[in-house]
């Protein structure tokens, strides 16, 4: 499996006349990303869900994965993690579990969500699931997800609900048929 690839130099998308933000880079997560995932997905949950869910299920949300980077380092041993880097830094994170065309988790630091960052960790590993023969992909999206999802061409399958903390949070289930694009 070749994934030394995900390199793609890209910006995340601005707006006309607004000056152009510190480069993006998309990889393999390394080792040293741990600690970054385990404060983007923190923040994300805390800040960015803020709209969509209260308080009490955000902070259920956020206490299901441990704010440490051993814990995410052991998540990396189980998951293909793509992040997007900035300067360094992990900002945005998407888990995979490629024999099952699942995508496990994504998430972006909230200051920089709206930017095409997660749009465009979602085209890496459509693409990876592509290379490695997997034509269907699946996903259980937060409600702040799903109408970006419907956009990229993802199907509703469902409304779902999952218990984290004696809370329950909404989502929905979605698939998205993956084909390769010619160029």
């Amino acid at each position: 499996m070749r994934h030394a690839d995900i390199d793609t130099n890209a910006r995340p998308a601005v707006s006309a006349g607004r000056r152009r933000g510190p480069r993006i880079v998309y990889r393999m997560a390394r080792a040293r990303d741990a600690a970054d995932q385990a404060e983007v997905f923190h923040h994300a949950v805390m800040q960015g869900a803020a709209g969509h869910y209260s308080l009490a299920q955000r902070q259920a949300w956020a206490m299901a994965l441990p704010r440490e980077g051993s814990a995410w380092a052991a998540r990396q041993m189980l998951y293909t993690t793509l992040v997007a880097d900035c300067e360094g830094r992990c900002v945005g994170f998407l888990e995979l579990d490629i024999p099952h065309g699942r995508i496990e988790t994504l998430y972006v630091w909230p200051s920089l969500s709206r930017r095409g960052i997660g749009s465009t960790l979602l085209v890496h590993a459509e693409r990876l699931l592509l290379e490695q023969g997997v034509t269907r992909a699946i996903i259980e999206a937060s409600a702040m997800l799903v109408d970006g999802l419907v956009r990229r061409g993802w199907q509703r399958l469902g409304d779902d609900w999952v218990e984290r903390g004696g809370e329950r949070l909404y989502r929905q289930r979605l698939a998205k048929r993956l084909v390769a694009v010619e160029t």
